[in-house]
C-alpha cells in the first residue's frame, strides 16, 4: 500500500474520526489509519457535556447522537455513609442555550456515527488493521510506515490514545503522574431509578466512591468504581460482586454486561506539535475520568483544530496557527481540566478525612441550591473551549 493524502489521522476513536470528519467537511483530503480491525467498544467515556453539543451540531451529527443516546438534564450526588441524595438539573441553563442538556452515549457509538458521516465524503478514507511503525518528517510532509506499506501526508494528527504509538515514535515526553488506584468501568443492567437515583450520579465515599450513569432505555448503567492498583488486574472480574454489594442500592438481581479495568493518569505531552505532527485527545493529554473532562478536552482539541489546519492545507495560511493551537490546548488541559478532574476524583473517591468530606458535601449543597452558583458550576466546561484561531490570525 502506498498512498498520499493531505492529512493522515492516526487512531479511529471519536477524536480521530471527528477530526477527520471536520477536515473532510472543509474539503481536505484525509485518511484515517487504525491499528485495530474495528472501532474499540470497551466501556469508556459516555457523557457529552452540553458545551460540546453545538459543535456536534455544526458537524451535522447531533441528530444521530441524540437518536442513539439519552438526552438528560438530571444529576445527583449521593453520600454513601448517610444515604443523602442531593439533586440538581441543567434546566437552569434553558434560558441561555438551546443545548441545555447532556447526552449519554458510549464513545464507540459516537465514533461509529462519525465514521458513517465520514464515509459520505469522497476525499476521505479509513484503513483498518494498519499500525504506524515508523515516522519520518521532511520540509514537505510526513511519511508513515506500516506493515501494509507507506503513507505520505502533508500533516499527521495523532489521536491514538494515551499509549500513543506516534508520541512514542516522536520520543515525546508524557509528563505527569499515574494514580495508585485502578478504575473499573462496568456496564450492568439494574434499575437504579426505582431507588431514587438520577440518570447521572456521583457516589461520595473514600472506599465505595463511584460514578453511576444511565446508558440507555434498557436500564443499562455504567458503574465506575476504584480499587487498589496493587490487586491483580487479571482477577478484577472476581471482585466485582463484592463491590456491587456495597454499590447497588437494593437486593434485586443484576446482570453484568461487561467490564474494563484501567489505570488513571494526569499527564500531558511536552508539546502538542512536533514539526508536521500534531497530538490530540488522549495522545496529547490523559486524565482520570471523574467529571468527564478527558474526552471533553479531546473533543475541544478537535473542534479547535480543523478550521486552522484546513486553512493551512487549502489556503496557505501560516502554520503558526498550529503553534497557537498546540500551546492553547496544552495550557487549558494542564491549568484547568487536569486540576479539576483531580479535585473531582478526591471529592468522589478518595477523601479520607471525615471533616473535609462533610465540608465538601456542605459546599455541594450550597452551590446546588443557589441558581447563580449552579449556573457557574455547569458552565465550567466552557473554560475548556479554545478561542477561534482564525479570528485571531
Amino acid at each position: 500500500m502506498s498512498e498520499e493524502t493531505d492529512v493522515l489521522v492516526v487512531g479511529a476513536g471519536p477524536v480521530g474520526l471527528l477530526t477527520a470528519l471536520g477536515l473532510a467537511r472543509h474539503g481536505v483530503r484525509v485518511t484515517v489509519i487504525e491499528a485495530g480491525a474495528a472501532i474499540e467498544d470497551s466501556p469508556r467515556a459516555i457523557v457529552y457535556h452540553w458545551t460540546v453539543l453545538e459543535d456536534l451540531d455544526r458537524l451535522g451529527i447531533l441528530a444521530d447522537v441524540k437518536a442513539r443516546g439519552i438526552c438528560k438534564t438530571d444529576y445527583a450526588y449521593r453520600v454513601h455513609e448517610t444515604g443523602e441524595m442531593i439533586y440538581y438539573s441543567i434546566d437552569v441553563l434553558a434560558d441561555e442555550t438551546p443545548y441545555a442538556y447532556n447526552v449519554h452515549l458510549g464513545q464507540h457509538e459516537l465514533a461509529a456515527i462519525a465514521l458513517e458521516h465520514l464515509g459520505r465524503h469522497g476525499g476521505a478514507a479509513v484503513r483498518w488493521s494498519t499500525e504506524a511503525t515508523a515516522l519520518r518528517q521532511d520540509a514537505e510532509g510526513v511519511t508513515v510506515s506500516s506493515p501494509r506499506g507507506e503513507l505520505r501526508a502533508r500533516w499527521v494528527v495523532a489521536c491514538d490514545g494515551a499509549r500513543s504509538t506516534v508520541r512514542k515514535l516522536l520520543a515525546m515526553p508524557f509528563e505527569g503522574m499515574t494514580w495508585p488506584e485502578r478504575f473499573v468501568a462496568t456496564n450492568v443492567f439494574y434499575d437504579f431509578q426505582s431507588h431514587g437515583y438520577a440518570r447521572a450520579n456521583f457516589l461520595i465515599d473514600p472506599v465505595h466512591g463511584a460514578v453511576i450513569v444511565k446508558i440507555d432505555d434498557r436500564d443499562l448503567w455504567r458503574v465506575t468504581y476504584s480499587e487498589d492498583g496493587r490487586l491483580p488486574e487479571e482477577t478484577v472480574g472476581e471482585r466485582i460482586a463484592e463491590h456491587f454489594r456495597a454499590l447497588l442500592p437494593g437486593q434485586e438481581p443484576y446482570e453484568l454486561e461487561r467490564h474494563q479495568p484501567y489505570r488513571m493518569h494526569q499527564r500531558a505531552a511536552a508539546r502538542l506539535r512536533e514539526r508536521r505532527v500534531l497530538l490530540a485527545g488522549d495522545a496529547a493529554h490523559a486524565t482520570n475520568p471523574t467529571g468527564g473532562l478527558g474526552l471533553t478536552s479531546g473533543l475541544f482539541d478537535s473542534f479547535a483544530l480543523t478550521a486552522p489546519l484546513a486553512a493551512v492545507v487549502l489556503e496557505g495560511a501560516s502554520d503558526r496557527l498550529l503553534d497557537r493551537w498546540a500551546a492553547e490546548r496544552r495550557r487549558l488541559f494542564v491549568e484547568i481540566a487536569s486540576p479539576a478532574a483531580s479535585e473531582n476524583k478526591r471529592v468522589v473517591y478518595s477523601e479520607p478525612d471525615p471533616d473535609r468530606r462533610r465540608a465538601d458535601v456542605e459546599e455541594i449543597r450550597r452551590q446546588l441550591s443557589d441558581p447563580d452558583a449552579l449556573r457557574r458550576r455547569l458552565k465550567f466546561t466552557e473554560q475548556l473551549r479554545s478561542r477561534p484561531l482564525l479570528a485571531a490570525a
